[in-house]
């Protein structure tokens, strides 16, 4: 009796232990998810004719800033990359497709945020033949660290190791100003849109459904 009085406690203390846990986790999610929609900078390059929308944040248009990563409406420079299985990947492989080329980093909180985002889009749209991409934009952190995160965050797109060289293609000279940033990347290799920093999940779901219908033939002023 007393033996089963025992293994019981055990029981329970072990549920306990797995509840606050699973609780613990989901407020620093949310938390993390708070902070950075606090500090929410999406940066819209204004249309012409056309009044910006939300409470986004706008750059100043004449910053280097602003000139190095307004990207819409051109064709989306091209990188070869590697996996952390040592595979390699180029944005060609996905000619014809709808793809998200997304920059993050390991000490990034959002970043970490939308990532089970992207993973299940992924998913939801594949039918539709979309394609993320997630680019580490800390190297120097390791492979380790690196898929530990991607594991962590319950991601099984590829995970692509950056060249110094790609950052500044899609963020410019000094490389990326902001993390996280995302560029959509139409079935011509068109961007059709960009963002930087956390937007919500129904924000960035309204840019994939946009990138999908996206195939118009890619605009003179692109690369």
């Amino acid at each position: 009796m007393k033996r089963s009085g025992l293994v019981l406690s055990v029981m329970v203390v072990g549920v306990a232990l797995l509840l606050w846990a699973g609780w613990h986790n989901l407020r620093e999610r949310k938390l993390a998810m708070r902070q950075a929609q606090e500090n929410h900078v999406v940066l819209v390059p204004e249309k012409s004719g056309a009044a910006t929308s939300g409470s986004a944040m706008q750059p100043d248009p004449q910053s280097p800033e602003a000139e190095a990563t307004q990207m819409r409406g051109k064709v989306a420079p091209a990188f070869t990359l590697v996996t952390l299985d040592g595979k390699k990947v180029s944005l060609s492989d996905f000619k014809g497709r709808p793809v998200l080329v997304n920059f993050w980093a390991t000490w990034c909180g959002p970043c970490k945020v939308e990532m089970p985002w992207f993973e299940e889009f992924q998913k939801q749209y594949a039918s539709q033949g979309l394609e993320i991409l997630g680019l580490a934009d800390d190297v120097d952190a390791g492979k380790d660290a690196i898929a530990k995160v991607a594991q962590k965050t319950g991601v099984t797109y590829p995970i692509l190791l950056t060249d110094g060289k790609v950052q500044k293609a899609y963020g410019g000279p000094d490389g990326m100003d902001y993390l996280p940033m995302s560029f959509y990347v139409d079935k011509n290799g068109v961007v059709v849109e960009e963002t930087a920093g956390l937007g919500s999940k129904d924000e960035i779901e309204a840019h994939i459904k946009k990138v999908i219908a996206s195939g118009a033939a890619p605009s003179a002023g692109g690369q």
